[in-house]
């Protein structure tokens, strides 16, 4: 087994990647009972448009099928459902779909390799029939009408949909209730098939585990599959500008609430590791708790919390978002990119930056304390084809001067969008 080791936070990782091709990493923790597992599949809501291994096929699928299958993954040819048979052993397990990967989880502090085994099995052995398939069309519909009133995925949505006019993280990750009504159990066995095999899968348990047991316990429920070759995914182009630049919907919310998305137009992403880390440290300067501005739009009564800002991004897309409440977001928008013109000229202070970059260390450190989110980083980066301790490992990397060179290519306000959610009457006042 391979170790990887930071010795800044004294951590290690082993990892093996299988005959089948399955990459499985194991973080030993002798400081607590719990264990903690997630087994993750390359296969999210934008993975729509492939060409199946072996068979060549090329396949459009509709919206929703990644969440779909994530629903259906639980049933059992025997009427039973695992997550009901993991719920008897005491083991909270969960399941959850996202932009570029599926996941399915539990946490125990016994049972674990009951656990384990019922998990690697409901996950090995799907069973879609036309009768479940339609009887589940009722349940995620249902979720998708809840998604629909809810005003804070309605923000994000909105700003997708500004930022991008094809790429397909604009679409909802459910779907809509058209685009699940084509979903059929051939059309799931299909994505199965090609996005369920080890060879595209990444398993990671943490907390108190021997890796050499685990491992061995892991390849003893593992079906006998030849490694698949690689999946020919199919993307639109990158996007060089935005779509729109605002979008306001009306909505029952107390205090309006807005997005800020900056658009990522580098064609070929390149060390987004390092990016991410600039970026955080140039938002934490631009409007964090300790930034002029934020104290400037706090005394005015416009920001009451600090806004919740991060680099989100991916092999097919990538863009900041800033996203917060206000009595008036159309304010902090232009303060915003006032304060970003700013900076640009002005540039950073040399205590304003030791500052911040001191503050993000410490978040990555805190990032470490729990056997779930080491499990959840390591699934989330290893599919993004990065390393979670490079952000230890390469945080002396980010200067000042770099930070600086983010805010004068990076923060360009003809890549901004502005999303907002406010009630219909503030949105007649502004029309008037």
């Amino acid at each position: 087994m391979k170790i990887t080791e930071s010795a800044k936070i004294q951590e290690k990782i082993y990892e093996e990647t299988l005959e089948n091709g399955l990459t499985v990493f194991i973080v030993p923790r002798t400081t607590t009972e719990k264990k903690y597992v997630i087994w993750g599949t390359r296969f999210g809501s934008v993975d729509n448009h492939f060409i199946m291994p072996g068979s060549g096929e090329e396949v459009y699928i509709p919206d929703g099928v990644a969440h779909f299958l994530e629903h259906k993954m639980f049933e059992q040819p025997d009427g039973t459902n695992s997550l009901d048979t993991l719920m008897a052993l005491g083991v909270d397990a969960n399941a959850y779909t996202t932009n570029d990967h599926t996941a399915y989880l539990f946490e125990c502090t016994d049972h674990f390799e009951e656990a384990l085994a019922e998990l690697m099995n409901y996950v090995q052995h799907p069973y879609f029939t036309d009768k479940n398939v339609e009887k589940e069309k009722g349940i995620i519909g249902q979720e998708i009408r809840m998604y629909d009133d809810d005003p804070a995925w309605t923000l994000y949505l909105n700003t997708m949909d500004c930022l991008y006019e094809k790429n397909p993280i604009k679409i909802d990750i459910a779907g809509t209730i058209e685009s699940i009504a084509q979903i059929n159990p051939d059309v799931l066995y299909k994505c199965y098939n090609t996005f369920y095999h080890p060879s595209n899968m990444i398993l990671v348990v943490s907390g108190n585990v021997e890796p050499e047991e685990v491992l061995k316990t892991v390849k003893g429920h593992l079906l006998n599959k030849p490694k698949q070759e690689e999946i020919k995914r199919i993307y639109p182009e990158a996007e060089r500008k935005v779509k729109c630049h605002q979008k306001v919907h009306s909505a029952e919310v107390s205090t309006p609430i807005f997005m800020i998305g900056i658009l990522d137009t580098e064609v070929e992403q390149k060390d987004q590791v390092k990016k991410h880390m600039g970026i955080e440290i140039a938002l934490d300067l631009l409007i964090g708790r300790s930034s002029k501005l934020y104290q400037m739009l706090y005394n005015e009564g416009n920001l009451s919390t600090q806004p919740d800002g991060d680099y989100e991004f991916s092999k097919q897309y990538a863009h900041v978002l800033l996203a917060s409440q206000s009595k008036d977001p159309r304010r902090v928008y232009q303060a915003f990119c006032e304060q970003v013109k700013k900076m640009q000229e002005t540039g950073i202070s040399e205590e304003d930056f030791v500052r911040s970059k001191k503050k993000l260390y410490g978040k990555y450190v805190m990032e470490y304390n729990d056997i779930d989110s080491i499990a959840r980083m390591l699934l989330a980066d290893t599919v993004k084809g990065i390393q979670s301790f490079d952000y230890i490992e390469r945080y002396e990397e980010i200067t000042k001067e770099y930070v600086e060179e983010l805010l004068k290519t990076y923060f360009i306000e003809r890549n901004m969008v502005l999303s907002i959610v406010e009630n219909q009457n503030v949105i007649a006042e502004n029309e008037d």
